[in-house]
Parts: structure tokens; C-alpha cells; sequence
């Protein structure tokens, strides 16, 4: 299943969260991954600094290798973002009345991704406590 397909999937069950484009977005991952690499959960949301903002629709997926955040532009260009196992330290969960967000703790800096319909949130946990639980394991068994 592509990236596109599984985020489409995530939208199709989850329709309150707020993104638009994916396709677009999803193609960016496509583009950057590795031989080998293979997209485990993908997911959707606002990749943003300011609750308040709804217009940076972020495709998030996490491989057997990584953690891809990627965001097309809509002139042209986009934003690429990738959390190896040894950048990662911790991810919390906030869930509000209608909207949650993930918000992914690395060496440099804390990636937010927002505006993603509450009942999704126990799914995205789940695949990140268990995908990134193997990532860890496999990074520091090499």
C-alpha cells in the first residue's frame, strides 16, 4: 500500500481531521524513500507552530527506517522533514474536545502536528509506540 492509499485511508476514517492535498503531500514522502524502505502507518494533520493555523496540511509517515514529514508547497518546492532513531527522544499525545495533536520530541527541536479528529489519536499512539519501540531497538542492536 502506497503512502497516498494509507493516508487516504486515515483521512476516509477520520474525516474530522482537518487536511487537504494529500496526495501533493504524500507525494513528497514517496519521492525520498530509501531502497528497502517501507512505509509502515501514515497519517495526516497541520504541521504548524500556532494552533490557530490550518493551512500547512503535513503528511507524517513512519517507516521501518524513519520518521517523514513531508509538505508540498503550493507554487512550487516543499518541506521535507525526517526523524532518524538516534534524533528521536519522546512523543506526547493532546486531545481536546474535538482535535488532538502529536507532538514529536527530537535532539533539536519539537515537531507538532495538529488538528487531527480525537478518535484517531489512540491509533496514531499505537503505531508510533510500537514502530518507533522497533526503530529504537534495531538502532541501538546495530
Amino acid at each position: 500500500m502506497t503512502v497516498t492509499e494509507q493516508v487516504l485511508e486515515f483521512k476516509k476514517k477520520y474525516p474530522w481531521t482537518i487536511a487537504w492535498r494529500l496526495k501533493k503531500n504524500a507525494s513528497v514522502i514517496e519521492k525520498h524513500l530509501n531502497p528497502g524502505e517501507k512505509v509502515l502507518y501514515a497519517f495526516a494533520g497541520q504541521r504548524k507552530l500556532s494552533r490557530y493555523d490550518i493551512f500547512h496540511t503535513a503528511v507524517v509517515a513512519i517507516t521501518n527506517k524513519r520518521i517523514i514529514v513531508g509538505r508540498k508547497r503550493v507554487i512550487f518546492g516543499y518541506f521535507f522533514d525526517t526523524v532518524t532513531p538516534d534524533m528521536f527522544n519522546d512523543f506526547n499525545m493532546k486531545v481536546g474536545l474535538i482535535f488532538g495533536r502529536v507532538v514529536i520530541d527530537t535532539v533539536k527541536e519539537k515537531m507538532m502536528i495538529s488538528c487531527i479528529s480525537k478518535k484517531g489519536m489512540p491509533e496514531i499512539e499505537t503505531a508510533l509506540s510500537e514502530n518507533i519501540m522497533l526503530l529504537k531497538r534495531d538502532y541501538e542492536g546495530e
